[in-house]
């Protein structure tokens, strides 16, 4: 679970290095905060506790130790990332290393979501939405099909809040948050099966 959690971490920031577009769920935080004229951190954490409470209603098996260690390191871990990178190391992003670090940020992020869910110890708010697209269907819907509904769903909010607010949809959207809503499920949902085999 720690070590899962420390890959999505580096995830984070290599994302943010590479600069082609946040997370969805981050890209509909950041257009709403922006609408909404709030901070972004007092935006995300109310989502968060939003979606935790629907999360305990529902799938309260998602919610453990993970959960708190998600939501308070990952953050971190990815500022400490950005940090050596840009202001210790004061690393040129040339184009062809951008595409490099978002091809190794799905990769360790598919990887470490993979690692600390079949740790069982507990998941993000966010990351239990396809469990409980799972649960409300009966398992109609698979887990990599719900991520991916839930993934488009929340860039779509997030590009409609940024047109509703006058703001350029690009602040928000990318490369990187395209290829997070199509492949984060099925990477995922792949990485978990395997790990699933070996524990």
């Amino acid at each position: 679970m720690l070590f899962g959690i420390f890959l999505i971490g580096i995830a984070v920031g290599a994302y943010r290095i590479a600069g082609f577009g946040v997370d969805p769920f981050t890209c509909m935080n950041l257009a709403i905060s922006k609408y909404l004229g709030m901070s972004f951190g007092n935006w995300q954490l109310i989502m968060n506790i939003a979606v935790l409470i629907v999360v305990f209603f529902t799938v309260r098996h998602c919610i453990g130790m993970g959960t708190v260690i998600n939501m308070v390191f990952v953050g971190y871990i990815a500022d400490f990332v950005c940090w050596i990178v840009q202001e210790q190391l004061s690393i040129s992003v040339v184009l062809p290393l951008r595409f490099c670090l978002l091809a190794v940020a799905m990769l360790l992020l598919t990887v470490g979501a993979a690692m600390y869910m079949a740790a069982d110890m507990g998941i993000a708010p966010y990351d239990s939405v396809a469990f409980i697209v799972m649960k409300l269907t009966k398992d109609k819907v698979s887990f990599k099909a719900g991520r991916i509904g839930s993934d488009v769903t929340v860039m779509v909010v997030g590009v409609i809040f940024s047109l509703i607010a006058g703001n350029s949809i690009w602040t928000v959207v990318g490369l990187g948050t395209v290829l997070n809503c199509l492949f984060n499920g099925p990477l995922i949902q792949f990485f978990r099966v395997r790990l699933d085999k070996n524990l």
